[in-house]
């Protein structure tokens, strides 16, 4: 099976550019499309998400993907690397027409692949790097890294917080904490921590 691969990343931008490239190539090439798949969607959505996904689910060994360029794929290194290599596994082929890749099973693609998983792993230790030395600058500049101190137990962004009168309601009518828990649509165990929080707050 050949199928035709189409993305756009808003409503904006037109389809017909890229099925026009895909349809002249495959009659200078003599293929036959079997199916279209296109989808209006950025490319830095995961490829599992889109239908895309579904496509790379359902394809089979010898099977063909024609794109117009390798970017329609996604819009980073790591996905793209990702989508090769599950094609390379499943022994399916890509093309792209833009950059003229053939992506299968032989040793060139392999090759390829290799460079970008390459390209892809500098990137990473690149950006890795990046972050450690702004991290360190701003520690060095005095500041403070991390969660705000006491925002993890703070009531005004608790779930619970404008209920602790109900919920004293509650107690007081001798319902049990797991009614009250489900009443209030949370865990048993939020509710006992809101209230050991709101015990601490008042002594």
């Amino acid at each position: 099976m050949t199928y035709g691969y189409i993305r756009v990343s808003s409503d904006k931008q037109t389809v017909e550019n890229q099925r026009f490239e895909i349809e002249r190539f495959c009659g200078n090439n003599k293929i036959h499309i079997d199916g279209w798949i296109e989808e209006t969607i950025s490319g830095t959505k995961p490829y599992d998400k889109r239908e895309l996904g579904r496509l790379l689910r359902r394809i089979r060994k010898g099977d063909l993907i024609v794109c117009a360029e390798l970017s329609r794929l996604g819009r980073s290194l790591f996905m793209i690397m990702e989508i090769l290599s599950l094609c390379m596994r499943k022994e399916c082929v890509i093309w792209t027409i833009k950059d003229g890749y053939r992506l299968g099973d032989d040793l060139q693609s392999k090759v390829l692949a290799f460079a970008f998983a390459l390209s892809a792993e500098i990137e990473r230790n690149l950006i890795s790097q990046r972050t450690k030395e702004a991290l360190m600058r701003k520690k060095a500049e005095g500041v403070t890294l991390g969660r705000p101190k006491g925002s993890r137990t703070s009531l005004k962004c608790h779930k619970l917080n404008n209920k602790n009168l109900l919920i004293q309601q509650y107690m007081a009518e001798g319902h049990s904490l797991s009614w009250i828990a489900s009443r209030l649509h949370v865990d048993r165990r939020t509710l006992k921590r809101f209230m050991d929080l709101t015990k601490g707050m008042q002594t």
